[in-house]
């Protein structure tokens, strides 16, 4: 797993420590990367027909990305369960789970921490997920910008 991920798992992590529980939390020091690299990711895209696919692909490290907010989650309803689009088009870091994504066609691909989702099927039926080995998924939700790039870099085929 690389730096900005382990960055980004930190700071999710003391974002979820309740206040009422108070612990006592050593310093850590992060050290940035001295090179930039890529995440692994996949991005959920809309077909023409209105279906949903995927590509496999990867994300820069050291990237300046377009955002404004992001929300840290481990609740789960059963409709996020059901085939349904992404709300918008963001970024979706798994900080602790492993989930199995299922698209139009069948296909899955599994998500877990260090592999970044990128939602970007807005439209049609969507996407559907299950835990694997799991019954907690806790995420960061991060919008992406309106009109800005996503920096996803497909697998070459």
């Amino acid at each position: 797993m690389n730096n900005l991920l382990k960055g980004f798992i930190l700071a999710a992590v003391l974002m979820s420590v309740n206040n009422n529980n108070a612990q006592t939390h050593k310093d850590v020091a992060v050290k940035p990367l001295q090179e930039a690299s890529e995440i692994p990711a996949y991005r959920l895209i809309n077909n023409p027909d209105g279906t949903c696919s995927f590509e496999k692909g990867t994300i820069p490290s050291l990237k300046h990305m377009n955002t404004t907010t992001f929300w840290y989650s481990n609740k789960t309803e059963e409709w996020e369960k059901n085939a349904h689009p992404a709300p918008r088009k963001q970024y979706v870091i798994t900080v602790k789970g492993k989930i199995k994504f299922k698209v139009s066609d069948g296909s899955t691909f599994i998500i877990e921490p260090g592999v970044i989702l990128l939602a970007e099927d807005l439209n049609g039926k969507g996407h559907s997920w299950d835990m694997v080995d799991s019954t907690v998924w806790e995420r960061l939700y991060i919008p992406i910008t309106e009109n800005s790039d996503d920096f996803f870099k497909p697998e070459s085929k």
